[in-house]
């Protein structure tokens, strides 16, 4: 989609950092209201960064959690579509969920909680490695050839 012939276009990566990152939250957004929505009063940015919410002791935790791992596991999706160079899925990754971690410092303090970076370590993972095996699959399809039949063409000429 964004994949371009120039090797260096700043604004080309700017943009799919933008793009990424948006369709993460919006995605992280619906499985919060889906799983922990539906759990509380009151579904607020608390649930999105402050690493509080992300804890095993709780329903609602467990809710937070499983949606931050399908958030990167559909993120992966999105690899596929935005970035679609197996060899660039870490680095796009990585950037999202280090700008992740830069709003949650701004958002609630340093995140001081195992669990929270467990589970965004453990989304990292995931949304690099399954990324990066969608392209690789999509990279290594056959080209399909078609060939023009001979009465076809033999049609074409009568």
């Amino acid at each position: 989609m964004f994949y371009g012939a120039l090797v260096w276009d700043p604004w080309l990566i700017v943009s799919q950092i933008v793009c990424l990152q948006c369709l993460y939250y919006l995605t992280l957004g619906l499985f919060m209201a889906i799983l922990v929505g539906t759990r509380v009063s009151r579904l607020s940015l608390m649930y999105f960064f402050d690493f509080s919410t992300l804890t095993a002791s709780t329903v609602t935790g467990w809710c937070a959690i499983v949606s931050f791992l399908l958030s990167s596991l559909t993120g992966a999706g999105y690899l596929l579509y935005l970035i679609e160079r197996a060899k660039k899925c870490l680095d796009f990754s990585a950037t999202l969920y280090i700008i992740h971690l830069f709003i949650c410092i701004i958002y609630g303090g340093w995140p001081s909680s195992i669990t929270w970076w467990v589970v965004n370590i453990t989304g990292l993972a995931l949304m690099s490695l399954l990324g990066e095996w969608l392209c690789i699959r999509r990279e290594l399809r056959e080209i399909p050839i078609t060939r023009l039949r001979s009465s076809s063409l033999w049609s074409f000429w009568q």
